[in-house]
């Protein structure tokens, strides 16, 4: 570090101005409020899901809020359509800054009955998805320009066992597998400039986590974390601009649990 260099204002340190984020998953839910959050500190984003209507009308909201977007849609259980998504973003961008590795699939079933078809579904997406799209984006631009910042969403389930009534073995599987996978790539790609972290939400009113609320009731899943509330369309925001900017330049290979303290509690339990 030079010592000479002049010490930047925080907001400095936290702006994203001139950096292109790649968010996948990007369209709804966790996703979008992560690609929302990077645009509002001043990032162009480009956001990909499977769906053109869903991202259209994504991009659409972004954009009335003043944020600059684009839209790439992709199938990242596929390594061909990820690594076409790599390429376009590069191109259409002239480069990545940062990727959120985001898109995620689910899969409930006992493990005894557990379908090859059903692990596989959850595995190609959640761990060789974001394994194909950061190696494609980190030879394309990151590597090349000696700076990066990917940004990996697991889970809380990637952290702890399940209620034994709850039957996602392939997900709490893969999701440990991307904590793994943070840490083992920031390991190999520090000496790059590239910064690799892992945020490990718990539960949020989500598509996605609409199942768990077959089981259980959100006033239940509050009363549980010693917050005594669940995740809000906020409380990712912080954590992902932190990661992907020069605020957390010094960070590497973590995996943060942004869940009201529910993995505090399980961990001790």
């Amino acid at each position: 570090m030079n010592t000479n260099e002049p010490v930047r204002h925080v907001r400095q340190l936290f702006s994203l101005a001139g950096k292109t984020a790649l968010v996948t998953g990007g369209s709804r839910g966790l996703g979008l409020q992560i690609a929302e959050a990077l645009g509002e500190s001043g990032a162009r984003v480009i956001l990909s899901s499977r769906k053109a209507q869903d991202l259209e009308e994504a991009a659409a909201t972004l954009r009335g809020r003043g944020i600059d977007v684009d839209w790439i849609s992709a199938d990242c259980s596929n390594e061909q359509d990820a690594r076409r998504l790599a390429d376009e973003a590069i191109q259409l961008a002239g480069g990545v800054d940062v990727l959120v590795n985001n898109a995620g699939a689910t899969w409930g079933q006992p493990a005894e009955d557990h379908s090859v078809a059903g692990w596989d579904k959850v595995m190609n997406l959640n761990v060789r998805g974001y394994f194909v799209l950061a190696q494609q984006i980190a030879r394309g631009s990151m590597i090349p320009r000696s700076f990066g910042r990917i940004i990996n969403i697991a889970s809380i389930a990637g952290l702890n066992g399940n209620p034994p009534d709850l039957k996602t073995l392939a997900y709490n599987t893969s999701k440990t597998a991307v904590i793994g996978f943070t840490r083992a790539l920031a390991a190999e790609w520090g000496g790059y400039g590239i910064n690799v972290n892992c945020i490990c939400p718990g539960f949020f009113e989500t598509r996605m986590a609409s199942g768990l609320l077959d089981k259980y009731s959100i006033d239940s899943m509050a009363a549980a974390a010693p917050l005594k509330r669940i995740g809000d369309s906020e409380d990712l925001k912080g954590i992902s601009v932190l990661f992907a900017s020069d605020a957390g330049k010094h960070i590497t290979g973590q995996s943060i649990a942004v869940d009201g303290g529910v993995s505090v509690v399980l961990s001790t339990a």
